[in-house]
């Protein structure tokens, strides 16, 4: 009986080269290894990883063991945020506000999913992702309304995410999310609360949102109640922010950070 993967511990390490997308640098990479620095430029550049055994085998956490099945999931997930990243900013262009966004939205993500759970390989994908509709509505319908940015955006997320490779029933919870990240109530699955929250994170910082955006750009009853108080109401004022953040918030780990930023610390 075969207690052990016999590959396991039989690894056939080679140096591989790569060249480095930034300045061209060839960069000398482990072929385990998921991502090297380049020496000149420092740019992080990934390895093209095929699937493993690890990937697919419903026995690879007890076969290899938690540390490195853990070491291997963090390796992929670091990779696939960088390729999903540089899609966007591929996309975008020189456009670095709707890229600096959303970069700050996957970073709320990423720390409310450590607090709340939720599906990594969901939420952090909608995050990076879950405002591409503003470029196509903007030239469609010359706005980037919300409604505008649900009904483009899902498409175009898709697209990106099928050259990456993603499972469809994944593409399509991902798709989903960003076709309703401005309309809560119409998906309730923790990873939509999730990102909803994170991209409020970030929105409340924006020092001119609060006083720009009018319930016309917010199809929901509810969140057009709480951007109309928003519109009338100074941020300064703890009482009312606080009510505020209790309304548009959907998660507890999402107002908690709220409060910390914005009623604890001042807004930031």
């Amino acid at each position: 009986m075969i207690l052990k993967c016999p590959g396991q511990d039989k690894r056939n390490v080679k140096i591989e080269s790569y060249t480095c997308p930034g300045c061209g640098y060839e960069i000398e990479m482990f072929s385990d290894e998921f991502k090297a620095s380049c020496p000149r430029c420092q740019k992080v550049v990934p390895r093209e990883v095929l699937p493993t055994c690890i990937d697919w085998c419903r026995y690879a956490k007890e076969c290899v063991g938690e540390e490195a099945f853990k070491a291997h999931l963090q390796g992929k997930s670091s990779i696939m945020k960088e390729k999903l990243i540089k899609g966007l900013e591929d996309y975008f262009g020189e456009d670095k506000r709707r890229i600096n966004h959303a970069k700050k939205v996957m970073g709320f993500a990423e720390e409310l999913l450590r607090k709340e759970g939720g599906d990594w390989h969901i939420v952090i994908p909608a995050s990076i992702l879950h405002d591409v509709g503003i470029k196509a509505a903007e030239k469609k319908y010359g706005s980037s309304t919300g409604h505008y940015q649900e009904d483009e955006g899902p498409a175009i997320a898709a697209q990106i995410l099928r050259k990456e490779s993603f499972k469809k029933e994944d593409i399509d919870e991902i798709s989903e999310i960003i076709a309703h990240h401005h309309s809560p109530g119409k998906v309730n699955t923790v990873n939509f609360k999730l990102l909803y929250d994170a991209d409020w994170l970030v929105n409340f910082a924006e020092s001119d949102y609060l006083k720009k955006h009018t319930s016309a750009s917010r199809p929901d009853a509810l969140r057009n109640d709480c951007v109309r108080e928003k519109d009338e109401v100074d941020t300064k004022d703890k009482t009312k922010l606080a009510g505020i953040i209790e309304r548009v918030f959907l998660t507890e780990a999402g107002k908690q950070k709220a409060k910390e930023l914005y009623l604890q610390g001042g807004n930031q």
